[in-house]
């Protein structure tokens, strides 16, 4: 399953050495980077860490292995990048919500529906969150950035649960964490068992009138469950 190590990954700032220039090739490192990223997400994403090929993903890319092995280290390590990439991509975007500035309830409401679009409109992630599950999490727990990364998801959940309690809307006793994993779960049922249960009970998961429906019962089952009456 692994592919070998070519060369140790590349410290942040760091350019290769002054390569010939080719068409459709930058010679500007973060982009390369940030292009290698996105192809490799959905590479890992439709074939897990297994089923990926790092030829593949240096074809889509216009680069090589040897490039890809400098920046990353391994296939593993490119794997990790890639799901650290997806979980601060998440966060950064959760983080111009400005839920601080709504009331509570509209707060929760705001962010309860980006995780459902997000997270349907996001595929790839959904994937690698699964494969990741698969390998029981070996790969992330090896990551010295995931914790910094999910902090800000934790304290803005907090912050608009205990402003809503203070403001009486929102029942007492409920965990931050709790509520971060009751929003994901329901975000992320819709699209990583969209095939099965669709097939089941023959139903169009991806029918706009579906949709809909399900992200509105998603916010209202968040909303009634925190609230206080």
């Amino acid at each position: 399953m692994n592919e070998p190590v070519q060369s140790r990954r590349a410290s942040t700032g760091r350019s290769a050495a002054p390569a010939r220039k080719t068409p459709g090739r930058t010679n500007d490192p973060e982009r390369t980077q940030a292009d290698i990223l996105r192809v490799a997400e959905t590479e890992f994403g439709e074939k897990g860490l297994a089923g990926a090929r790092i030829d593949e993903i240096a074809e889509a890319t216009r680069t090589s292995k040897r490039m890809i092995y400098y920046y990353f280290g391994s296939k593993e390590g490119l794997y990790l990048a890639v799901l650290e990439e997806a979980y601060r991509r998440v966060r950064d975007i959760e983080s111009e919500l400005k839920l601080q500035d709504l009331e509570p309830e509209e707060a929760l409401r705001r962010l309860v529906a980006f995780t459902f679009d997000h997270h349907l409109d996001h595929e790839s992630y959904i994937r690698l969150v699964m494969s990741e599950n698969i390998h029981r999490g070996q790969y992330l727990a090896q990551s010295q950035r995931i914790q910094e990364l999910n902090v800000p998801a934790i304290a803005a959940i907090r912050n608009l649960y205990e402003r809503g309690v203070k403001a009486g809307i929102f029942r007492k006793g409920l965990d931050p964490v709790d509520i971060h994993a009751s929003i994901s779960a329901l975000s992320f049922f819709n699209v990583s068992n969209r095939h099965t249960f669709g097939l089941i009970f023959k139903i169009d998961m991806t029918a706009r009138s579906y949709i809909a429906q399900r992200r509105d019962n998603v916010v209202e089952m968040i909303v009634r469950f925190m609230r206080k009456n």
